[in-house]
């Protein structure tokens, strides 16, 4: 078991985030004495699905100051109704809600009541090196394996075993049974050719060429990607620079490991040109957590002109912050080059680079570090800043 940095508080709470980066086990931990109601166990489901009053009269007979832990809401929005009724009775303080889920879809396509702001929405993510403390040696299996909380107790097998059944679970409970995508094998094919351009600039039409669907139906895809929190677009960054920059965006996966999964290349060894892109995917998660559980707020990006590109910005009102990731283990001059124009035309604030080496350098404008290094910068509050 990992301690966890998201913490939950005395308020009620959304807590939102793909299935098995451990929700919860998270609300076990953190509130042992909750009650449970868990609508993945088929009884309890059928039994709210069909008449969702009964859960509001379970509640109202627990003492005041009990908190209640609802799992995977998404499987009946309707009880998000009977939440409301509750605080409505008896005041929002009276009882304490988590209430946790791996999907947005269903609760947009039926217009869920989010309770009004009276509980605060928090994301979960996989496990960031702030709760691994890995070292250096363990990168590669990182990359390989992903962050998955159940993936980092298992031997390589039982990870690789675990990984597809993992995936397996989300086409069948998560597609299939939620009638998400109407043709399975069609979502499939285009799953695949997804994970294959993970970090790469998305183009709708030659996704849906090289996937042999639809266009209408791959932009469909992927917001159902987006919707249940297994993929996150991002954007091209638009700064104040005069050159046009590339305005496709780039699409992530939330972890290495489910992509080197959906790819069927968990039994492979990492090849460079994939190292470079699962590198910006774990960099990615971790950016998104320090976000979320900082508080920081901001957006992430990328900028892009011609052929030269830096992976992320991160911005917040007129705060702008650069980072290049390089899998290289030697730092070259030109892996700079952007990040130093940037910060020298003061359309960046600061600009960070990344690698997989040993040692910490100053690059023209850019601060270097290696990989551990840099994750306990970020896990400090020390590169979304002003630098």
């Amino acid at each position: 078991m990992w301690s966890r940095i998201l913490g939950i508080g005395n308020n009620s709470s959304f807590i939102f985030g793909p299935r098995g980066v451990g929700k919860s086990t998270l609300l076990r931990q953190t509130l042992p004495q909750a009650k449970l109601f868990s609508l993945l166990q088929q009884s309890e489901y059928l039994r709210f699905l069909t008449n969702p009053s009964d859960f509001r009269r379970e509640v109202l007979a627990l003492p005041r100051g009990s908190w209640i832990v609802v799992d995977e809401i998404q499987k009946i929005p309707a009880l998000l109704d009977e939440i409301h009724a509750i605080m409505n009775e008896v005041g929002e303080s009276h009882f304490h809600f988590a209430i946790t889920g791996s999907s947005a879809r269903k609760l947009r396509k039926e217009n869920a009541n989010l309770l009004a702001g009276r509980a605060r929405n928090r994301k979960l993510f996989p496990l960031v090196h702030a709760e691994l403390q890995f070292d250096t040696s363990q990168i590669e299996e990182i990359l390989e394996f992903g962050t998955l909380p159940a993936v980092r107790t298992l031997s390589t097998p039982d990870r690789i075993q675990f990984l597809e059944s993992y995936v397996a679970t989300f086409l069948q409970q998560e597609i299939q049974q939620e009638a998400l995508a109407k043709h399975l094998d069609s979502f499939v094919r285009f799953l695949k050719v997804a994970a294959l351009m993970n970090g790469q600039l998305v183009n709708v039409s030659a996704t849906a060429r090289d996937s042999g669907v639809a266009r209408t139906s791959v932009q469909g895809y992927f917001d159902i990607l987006v919707d249940t929190l297994v993929g996150t677009w991002l954007p091209a960054w638009q700064p104040r620079a005069k050159v046009k920059e590339t305005q496709h965006p780039k699409f992530y996966f939330f972890d290495p490991g489910v992509v080197r999964t959906i790819t069927s290349q968990l039994r492979d060894g990492l090849d460079s040109v994939e190292k470079g892109f699962l590198l910006e995917t774990y960099i990615f998660h971790e950016l998104r957590a320090a976000m979320e559980y900082q508080s920081l707020g901001g957006e992430l990006s990328y900028w892009r002109s011609g052929d030269r590109e830096l992976d992320f910005i991160w911005t917040r009102g007129k705060v702008s912050v650069g980072i290049e990731v390089k899998s290289s283990e030697r730092w070259k001059p030109e892996f700079a080059s952007v990040g130093n124009e940037l910060v020298s035309k003061k359309i960046l604030d600061a600009a960070f680079g990344v690698y997989l080496g040993e040692k910490a350098l100053v690059d023209g404008e850019m601060k270097v570090f290696p990989l551990i290094e840099f994750l306990t910068k970020v896990s400090a509050g020390k590169v979304l800043s002003r630098g």
